[in-house]
């Protein structure tokens, strides 16, 4: 929930979600949140998780955010997303003071990913959250299966991997944030401001010192020894900072929509998809629904409107024979939300008091639906090297450099990998109209053992694994 001040507070149980006002329930609150272990956090349930960011009616955002005097903090962080909480999470648990700013009123935005994969839940299970995450509905994803000419290709098989966790998570996003915050709201150290819109940075003769953010109430301001951007691909905090990206792989547009689960559906455990009549198709079983992602060529949306709704139909299950019945609930363009995909990374993460990290430092693709993987990689990179200046009251631009040194270098290698495969396997089967084949290369080195399994350990873990260190 919200308090009149703008903090969040996570309350335990059932206890509903409002606007509390009473000093004494407030500290009672907070006092019983710290006494809660992570073992009670798995008997909560998800919407229990929710009521920080429950979505609150018009005449009480209103009065969300009263202004005060200036906040200090060590560290800001601006953006609620997975790099941003991480981050905040693992600072708050070694004691550092942690402010973390969202934008918006709560954690339920559309098209977020929705991947949590085995190197996140490895970093979970170092702080004793990934079986309390797993208490949480979800699903596993052991690899793709491809529908091509001639059958179809299973290139990645997840379960090979040596990992106690051999497959890809798929959890809504706003589940997995409120998970975070809920752990995360158990520091007294932590602080969450919902609605908190960044506007300006506080500079000094030392570089950034802070922010200034806008609430419904008014103007605040953060000061603190570190500002952390998280926000986003189109983070606020690289604006304000001047920072200019420089774009990594071709782009391409996908439609996002939702087929529902008919009686007789079978679970599936792969994402489902494939190539045909110039289009790819991505499948995801999200238990309740299927959710569907069609790949198209950049600015071709209006062509695949002109061809009609019943073509647009016809052509998923050229791809997916088995969703014919599905795609009959598609009438209507409203329901496809078309997603602009690009790709970029900037040459500088960092400058005296302020670092970048996640999409805010480097876009990534679609492909591989890596992106959260690297945003929280980022994070405990961050945490890692971070901590000890933090405390000790001193971050030099040595120790920003060293998080863009470790962090900069996996990244460029995974943005290459993508580009290379929009350009060669994404663009040519756009371009393609007859049915695609797997050539016979590639499905020779996906038969080797040694080297069938170095896509999947890419996937998983990144270019380069890391850990949290003590």
């Amino acid at each position: 929930m919200i308090l009149a001040s703008g903090e969040v507070v996570l309350p335990p149980g059932d206890l509903h979600c409002g606007l509390r006002r009473s000093p004494r329930r407030i500290e009672s609150t907070r006092r019983t949140l710290r006494a809660y272990t992570a073992r009670t956090l798995t008997q909560l349930r998800s919407t229990d998780l929710a009521m920080a960011t429950e979505t609150l009616p018009d005449e009480k955002l209103a009065r969300v955010g009263q202004s005060e005097e200036a906040q200090q903090t060590t560290c800001c962080i601006v953006g609620g997303g997975p790099g941003g909480m991480m981050l905040a999470l693992l600072l708050a648990r070694r004691g550092v003071p942690v402010t973390l700013l969202e934008a918006h009123k709560d954690f339920d935005r559309e098209f977020r990913g929705d991947t949590v994969h085995p190197s996140i839940l490895e970093i979970l299970d170092q702080i004793g959250l990934a079986e309390p995450l797993h208490q949480l509905r979800h699903n596993k994803i052991y690899g793709p299966t491809l529908q091509v000419a001639g059958g179809k290709f299973a290139p990645v098989d997840f379960r090979r991997l040596k990992t106690r966790f051999p497959y890809i998570m798929l959890i809504p996003q706003t589940r997995f944030l409120e998970f975070l915050a809920a752990e995360a709201n158990q520091y007294p150290n932590f602080r969450l401001r919902m609605v908190a819109n960044v506007a300006e940075l506080i500079e000094s003769a030392g570089g950034v010192s802070g922010v200034r953010y806008q609430s419904t109430e008014g103007w605040h301001e953060v000061r603190a020894q570190l500002v952390v951007g998280a926000d986003g691909r189109f983070s606020k905090v690289r604006h304000l900072v001047g920072f200019e990206p420089i774009k990594t792989s071709p782009p391409m547009d996908i439609l996002w929509f939702q087929l529902p689960r008919l009686p007789g559906d079978e679970s599936s455990d792969r994402v489902r998809g494939g190539f045909a009549g110039g289009r790819v198709l991505a499948v995801f079983d999200r238990l309740d629904h299927w959710q569907v992602g069609y790949i198209i060529p950049k600015g071709h949306y209006q062509a695949v409107r002109a061809e009609g709704m019943e073509a647009f139909r016809r052509s998923i299950v050229e791809i997916e024979p088995q969703f014919a019945k599905h795609v009959e609930a598609l009438t209507d363009w409203q329901q496809c939300s078309l997603l602009s995909v690009e790709s970029s990374r900037c040459p500088i993460w960092y400058k005296p008091g302020l670092l970048l990290i996640g999409d805010a430092a480097h876009v990534m693709s679609p492909v591989g639906g890596v992106g959260i993987n690297y945003a929280v990689q980022d994070a405990v990179v961050a945490a890692n090297v971070l901590t000890r200046p933090l405390i000790a009251g001193r971050v030099r631009v040595q120790d920003l450099a060293e998080v863009q040194r470790q962090r900069e270098w996996p990244t460029r290698v995974i943005q290459a990998i993508q580009s290379a495969v929009q350009q060669r396997v994404i663009a040519s089967a756009l371009k393609a109209q007859a049915p695609q084949t797997i050539p016979w290369l590639v499905r020779l080195f996906f038969r080797i053992p040694g080297l069938r399994d170095i896509p999947a350990r890419i996937l998983a873990f990144g270019v380069r694994r890391v850990r949290l260190q003590d």
